[in-house]
């Protein structure tokens, strides 16, 4: 379920500051406009909040509740229902948006938990090293090589994971392994380095060393994985539904690809707008965020950049 981290760049942090009246401009804007001038991050960002957008307001002008016609199940698409209506009669456009919500909830959810473990355990075990690196390193084997297919169906078996909430709490735990181990290789690097010894011969403290100076030096290195983490837990997440291992209640697209199949939405031609709407925005989001972490990648990196 997880990619493999990408490789530290040789420099970190955001492209250097141009002379000028530019000088002044915030990273987050030299950033921004480093993402407009790429056709594909320009593409990619552009997916990414437009789904974010439609995920987010789309219930609040639609509504959560999406009533249903038993008698009209299976209608095609009209000027009324652009998307046709499914096997309850209910609007297909609606429950695609309102299942948009879910999955960017889980998705970010946790990429963020997935993150947060490693950055801390990951920093942490580079820095001090010795048993509590070890420790760390059997913690991270025993974790990896539990199937976390098997572990989400025994877990959905015994408790309810109708809470989108726990889902994604329970695969960003499962998830941080990869990423931990990246983290570590790269502070073991970089606590060699002169701004490191300068902070340890001030004697700042260990938390102000590693989270204050060794951490912020890895952000765009974070950044990019965090983007990664998020594509990882959305297939996680819609692959659970789709497999039938989490309980099929609520609205998102991974149920409404599970409900298609299992009703047998792909023999009836009316129906087909049901599964391919939310494969379709499954596809869109995870190209936008793959077009927006490479173009990331290639503006943070300054091996990349100038090539």
């Amino acid at each position: 379920m997880s990619a493999e981290a990408p490789p530290l760049p040789a420099g970190t942090g955001l492209p250097a500051p141009a002379t000028g009246k530019a000088a002044g401009v915030s990273p987050l804007r030299r950033l921004f406009s480093e993402l407009t001038r790429s056709t594909s991050g320009f593409v990619g960002l552009c997916l990414v909040l437009a789904i974010v957008v439609i995920s987010v307001a789309g219930p609040l002008v639609l509504g959560t509740q999406v009533v249903g016609d038993p008698s009209r199940a299976w209608e095609g698409p009209s000027a009324q229902h652009w998307l046709g209506l499914e096997g309850s009669g209910k609007d297909t456009l609606h429950l695609l948006v309102i299942g948009g919500r879910t999955v960017l909830m889980v998705g970010f959810l946790a990429a963020t938990i997935t993150t947060v473990i490693a950055v801390a355990i990951g920093a942490l075990a580079g820095y001090f090293g010795g048993r509590f690196d070890a420790l760390m390193l059997q913690l991270t084997d025993i974790v990896m090589t539990v199937p976390q297919i098997v572990l989400l169906a025994v877990v959905g078996a015994f408790y309810k994971l109708d809470s989108p909430l726990l889902l994604g709490v329970i695969i960003g735990v499962l998830t941080w392994p990869v990423l931990m181990r990246s983290i570590r290789a790269q502070v073991l690097s970089l606590k060699e380095r002169e701004f490191v010894e300068a902070a340890q011969l001030l004697d700042v403290g260990w938390v102000r060393i590693v989270f204050g100076e060794i951490v912020p030096n890895m952000a765009s290195y974070i950044l990019i994985n965090f983007i990664i983490a998020v594509t990882n837990a959305i297939y996680a997440m819609v692959g659970l539904y789709l497999l039938g291992l989490a309980p099929q209640s609520g609205v998102n697209w991974g149920i409404m690809i599970n409900d298609a199949w299992t009703k047998g939405a792909m023999f009836n031609p009316d129906a087909m707008p049901y599964i391919v709407a939310p494969v379709t925005m499954i596809v869109l989001l995870q190209l936008g965020l793959i077009l927006l972490t490479r173009t990331l990648e290639e503006i943070l990196n300054p091996r990349l950049r100038d090539r």
